[in-house]
């Protein structure tokens, strides 16, 4: 598995980051981390530390990207 950092947007209401982490498992991922980095105007930003299968996270991004209201503002590679 390859460690990808995320930042996220989504919308600052209950249940939001509940279905990212759904999404993220879905995606056959693993959270190893994750920080909530501030709320402003009704949308949040989280950091996420994850573990992807092999080397191409694609998928990840497209099955966030598809949830209403989350955007993916930047994913890097974590050299372990």
């Amino acid at each position: 598995m390859a460690l990808y950092q995320l930042k996220i947007s989504l919308p600052d209401r209950p249940g939001s980051l509940g279905a990212i982490a759904s999404a993220i498992g879905a995606a056959g991922c693993d959270i190893r981390s994750l920080s909530v980095m501030e709320s402003k105007d009704g949308v949040g930003y989280d950091d996420i530390l994850v573990a992807v299968p092999g080397t191409d996270p694609t998928d990840l991004v497209q099955v966030l990207s598809s949830i209403g209201g989350v955007a993916v503002i930047s994913i890097d590679p974590v050299n372990s």
